[in-house]
């Protein structure tokens, strides 16, 4: 019964020590790995994330995974990541491997049900997503969109598309 509240202090030393080094650690290599890393997440963001809680939690509560193991799994998953969101920035075919495509919902009013057995998404979230909005109505937007990170966007105004397009600044 003793081992379920303590088993001595050598392991809640080594808990400490793991947890004072390890938790800087993570947090440097995801500060060097840029924005991104903590970026809203699509599911190959989430997958990464996991995987990092993971490996910090066996990290610091099994004996058997040393400090420094720990150390460069978190370097690699976090290199992995960086390299997979470096090629789908630069690559279509990259990005719609790990990346899933905004869908439209609703448009002009009308909602587009199919699209949303499809994402399953139900018509309390687009009534949610208008109240937060202060919209009371579909017909006040244009439309609304589930994007990849699985948030839903308002699109109160749909922009003429025959107007030029605006240049880029230098």
């Amino acid at each position: 019964m003793q081992d379920i509240f303590f088993n001595d202090w050598d392991s809640l030393l080594r808990i400490l020590i793991v947890t004072l080094v390890a938790y800087p650690s993570i947090i440097i290599l995801l500060r060097v790995s840029g924005k991104r890393t903590l970026s809203k997440m699509n599911a190959f963001d989430f997958i990464v994330t996991i995987a990092l809680g993971s490996t910090f939690a066996t990290v610091i509560l099994s004996k058997s995974v040393s400090i420094s193991e720990g150390i460069v799994t978190f370097g690699l998953l976090i290199l992995l990541q960086y390299i997979i969101t470096f090629c789908s920035s630069r690559s279509q075919r990259v990005s719609d491997l790990v990346k899933s495509a905004p869908t439209l919902v609703v448009y002009r009013g009308h909602l587009i049900r199919a699209n949303m057995l499809k994402e399953r998404i139900d018509e309390d979230e687009i009534w949610a997503v208008l109240r937060k909005g202060g919209h009371s109505t579909l017909e006040e937007v244009d439309a609304i969109v589930l994007e990849t990170d699985g948030s839903l966007s308002v699109i109160k105004e749909i922009r003429d598309t025959t107007a030029p397009p605006i240049k880029k600044l230098s």
